[in-house]
């Protein structure tokens, strides 16, 4: 839908890779970080393998991206705008979600952090903290009808989110209406964390 827009192919546990290839196609004055596994285990059976590709994936890999990008930025001397999608998950204990609970509650902070750090740089970054969204993964981690009914009832909007409605937020904070917004998570959760 965006023709300016060019997907890099590459696994993002590779340092040595991503940095060739995120550097060659840059420099950015946007960056939405939004590649996430969810390897779903309760807490006695988490196991290393699970913790390792969560860790590399949903926080090494943002760390990682957001670095290269960063540093492009500030070379060039242009302000930016960095989306790291979170979850609700971050705020909320899930059931067999030890792992995912636990890297998305990171996820949470280092946005902090690099938002305290980048923003003399005038580089503002956020996060977005969708429930449920119907992309591929989330109709596979909840296509239970129990499991889903269950957590659909503690949502006061009623449903799962769209993938629209969090493209939307993300838009949201990468624009200049959100020109005085760092440092914040922006909860796309139809009321899950309220409930």
């Amino acid at each position: 839908q965006c023709p300016g827009i060019e997907p890099l192919c590459l696994d993002l546990a590779d340092w040595d890779a991503t940095e060739a290839m995120v550097t060659a196609a840059g420099p950015f004055e946007l960056l939405v970080n939004n590649a996430a596994v969810a390897v779903l285990q309760p807490f006695l059976e988490v196991t290393r393998a699970a913790l390792q590709r969560s860790l590399d994936v949903n926080f090494g890999a943002v760390l990682h991206v957001s670095q290269i990008v960063a540093r492009q930025m500030i070379a060039q001397g242009v302000p930016g705008a960095i989306v790291n999608v979170s979850s609700q998950a971050s705020q909320r204990a899930l059931r067999d979600h030890t792992v995912y609970c636990s890297t998305k509650s990171a996820l949470d902070m280092l946005s902090k952090v690099m938002a305290m750090e980048l923003g003399p740089h005038k580089i503002r970054v956020n996060t977005v903290n969708p429930t449920v969204v119907m992309t591929d993964m989330g109709r596979i981690n909840w296509s239970d009808p129990q499991k889903s009914a269950a957590m659909i009832n503690r949502i006061p909007l009623g449903k799962f989110a769209e993938v629209d409605d969090v493209v939307n937020s993300i838009l949201f904070l990468l624009s200049d209406k959100s020109a005085m917004t760092t440092g914040s998570s922006l909860m796309v959760d139809g009321g899950f964390l309220v409930s």
